[in-house]
Formats: structure tokens, sequence, C-alpha cells
């Protein structure tokens, strides 16, 4: 249900960044707002689904579908009213669907789990999308961009972890099949 919940707050959270073309603070905050509680509902649904053993094929395909609509929302948002230059958006993108791509090309040797370095990348693609959400004063511009900077070079840096820890698995699971 929360991942359902998400995937239904992205158009919400769409309509709201986009009243008054991104300007009014009033929308900002409710667009702020909306993209929060979608994280936070992230957060939850992977703690109870662990906790629970609630972990289901629907929620494996379902839930990293949510994740990437809500970010990818955002940042195609806020790159389409120049808040956000498209490079970072497209960096993220490509990097994002690489990952799909590649957890389709070893899939049936085997799954790729989350690492440290992935969920520190997911937080600090969150924080940064809020903060350039939020109509902050130009005294936080530095700080937005230092946060993004963070979070492109996560995205970066964990995106060729994940080609070198696919391309492993593939070689090992080629290998046990020849054995």
């Amino acid at each position: 249900m929360l991942t359902v919940s998400r995937l239904l707050l992205v158009p919400v959270f769409l309509a709201a960044l986009f009243t008054e073309d991104g300007a009014d603070t009033f929308w900002r905050l409710v667009a702020w707002a909306i993209f929060a509680v979608a994280s936070v509902t992230d957060h939850i649904d992977g703690r109870l689904a662990r906790k629970h053993g609630l972990i289901t094929d629907f929620g494996k395909i379902a839930d990293p579908i949510a994740d990437k609509a809500l970010t990818g929302s955002a940042l195609v948002g806020l790159s389409l009213l120049g808040d956000l230059p498209w490079w970072v958006t497209l960096v993220i993108a490509v990097r994002e669907i690489g990952v799909t791509l590649l957890r389709f090309w070893v899939i049936r040797h085997g799954v790729i789990p989350a690492s440290r370095g992935g969920k520190a990348k997911t937080l600090a693609q969150v924080l940064a999308i809020g903060l350039f959400l939020l109509p902050l004063p130009a005294l936080f511009v530095p700080f937005n961009w230092t946060v993004m900077g963070i979070a492109v070079a996560l995205t970066v840096v964990t995106g060729v972890d994940y080609v070198i820890r696919a391309i492993r698995l593939r070689a090992r699971g080629k290998r046990a099949l020849v054995t």
C-alpha cells in the first residue's frame, strides 16, 4: 500500500510543483511536503517489509519503479522550471536506467543487493532534491549545490560499483553453468 501511495503521489507532487510555474512559495512548500512524505514512506515501507518478512515479488518490482518515478519526476520538473541544470538530471537518469538494465542482464545469475553506497546515494539525492524544491534565500545556493554535488558524485561512483559487481556476478554465474 505504501508503494502504491508513493506512485499515486507523483502526479499530485508534479501538480503542486508546476502551479504558478513553480514560482509560488506556498505551492513549492506543498510540493516539498509531498516529496518529503513520499520519500519517508519509502524508508518506512522497506523497514516494515524487512521486519515483518513482507518482501513480495510485487514490492521488488514496484518499489524501485515508485522511487525512480518520484525522484525522476522531481529532477525533470526542476530542470523544466530552470532550477536545476539538465546535465544533473541526465547523469542521475542515465545511472538509474543503466542500473535497472544491468539488473535484468544479471537476473538469472542472481541479485545484487543494495550497498551502503547505494543507500547513501539515495539519501543524498532525496536531500538535494528537497533543498532544490524549497524556496530558500540565495545564501543557501552554495549549500544546495554542495549537497547536490555529493549526490551526483555518489550516483556516479555507485553506478560504476554496480557495473563491476554485475560483471563479476554474471561471470560467476556463467562459470557455474559450465562446471
